[in-house]
């Protein structure tokens, strides 16, 4: 896997896991959907930590154990940036990233297993 790969895959896979953990809270869970729903938010919130679980595996792939995990942290600290700054104005659009990078990622990442 080269390094643009790992950065591009585990940078959407943070940023999805950020937003579904986001999205998962009681505060941020009624700006997408209409009602609330406790099973639709405790599985956000376990997409959530299972996305972000995943995207340590390309840093960790690309740069080792050594800078992987430092690289692993910045890309979390730049998705939660992003999120805070999408978030407030437009919390749909923000859904609908969260759904893209998902999307976009679980098959680069099936490809390079």
């Amino acid at each position: 896997m080269t390094i643009g790969v790992a950065l591009l895959l585990a940078a959407a896979l943070c940023y999805a896991g950020m937003a579904a953990l986001c999205l998962g809270m009681d505060r941020h869970h009624p700006q997408v959907w209409a009602r609330k729903a406790p099973r639709r938010q405790r599985g956000l919130r376990l997409l959530g930590w299972l996305l972000l679980a995943l995207a340590l595996w390309p840093c960790l792939r690309a740069w080792g154990a050594s800078v992987g995990p430092v690289i692993w942290f910045g890309l979390l600290s730049a998705a939660a940036l992003l999120l805070v700054l999408l978030l407030p104005y437009w919390p749909r659009g923000a859904a609908l990233l969260m759904g893209l990078a998902m999307l976009g990622s679980l098959p680069v990442l099936a490809w390079t297993v």
